[in-house]
């Protein structure tokens, strides 16, 4: 046996404990930023989520789809318009967000993990009244909406059925409200982690992690408390789009979710490496 097969076997090696520990457990992944544009990256995503599912992880991908939504209003004429970072939704950016996240993206996702062998079923967070919001309550951003619960029976069935859930978040609203919600995808992913019980919560950023220096790659935090967080909040460590993305994480673990992750979507086949090797890749918050 040459070294280059030496090293493939001490791989596999590796990976055989991780694989045995998750086979069966449930993971939430949520997918956006550069993982969704790039196409290398697009199909490496896709073969971790088939071969995740194939060694019996109970996947779940949740997904975003911001500048496929930008393209289409400019396509109808019509200015993507933000407040303090947020996408403002008026009725009819509403209909171009659930047009394109619950129709060509979400589709082109379950196509992509189809064409990788694997198996797969598009929802919304509007089917089986999966995910119940009101109006956002901070700003007026129009239909982007807080949410008010998660009901996984949906997300059960398709995963009893052996296919990967995934997941476009337009929820539906309360009783009497029959608006739909454009729903941050990330705090959707957190929520529906604590919903399904989920044992990881994984979000695919567009950075290696929480970073103490925005330029030092070897300052990267590879695990921290929840009871941490506030501190790198108020140093600056945790700051602008981290804030969010680190709230969302200490959603799902207050919730009851063991593990969250930040992890840089950006480099080809970053979930399995976090699942199955000893480095892991990215930030865990626990």
């Amino acid at each position: 046996m040459d070294i280059a097969e030496n090293i493939r076997a001490e791989i596999l090696l590796q990976a055989l404990p991780y694989i045995k520990d998750w086979a069966g457990k449930t993971v939430v992944v949520k997918y956006g930023g550069a993982a969704m544009t790039n196409e290398n990256v697009r199909q490496a995503v896709a073969q971790d989520i088939v071969l995740m599912s194939t060694v019996g992880i109970r996947t779940v991908l949740v997904h975003g789809g911001g500048p496929e939504i930008d393209a289409m209003l400019r396509r109808l004429g019509k200015e993507p318009l933000f407040v303090k970072g947020l996408r403002y939704t008026d009725e009819e950016t509403m209909e171009v967000v659930r047009m394109v996240l619950s129709g060509k993206v979400n589709k082109d996702i379950v196509a992509l993990i189809h064409r990788e062998g694997g198996r797969a079923l598009g929802l919304s967070g509007v089917d089986g009244a999966m995910i119940r919001a009101k109006r956002h309550s901070k700003e007026d951003l129009g239909f982007v909406g807080d949410i008010v619960s998660v009901d996984p029976a949906a997300l059960l069935g398709t995963l009893a059925a052996g296919f990967v859930p995934v997941v476009s978040t337009v929820g539906v609203g309360v009783k009497d409200d029959d608006n739909y919600y454009n729903i941050n995808a990330d705090t959707a992913a957190a929520e529906i982690a604590v919903a399904l019980k989920a044992e990881k919560l994984m979000l695919l950023t567009d950075v290696p992690g929480i970073l103490r220096d925005l330029s030092d790659i070897s300052t990267l935090i590879d695990e921290l408390s929840r009871a941490e967080i506030p501190a790198l909040v108020r140093d600056g460590v945790v700051a602008k789009g981290m804030i969010p993305k680190v709230e969302c994480c200490a959603r799902a673990v207050e919730g009851g979710v063991a593990r969250a992750h930040i992890i840089d979507g950006r480099a080809p086949h970053s979930l399995i490496l976090e699942l199955f090797t000893d480095s892991g890749s990215g930030t865990m918050i626990y």
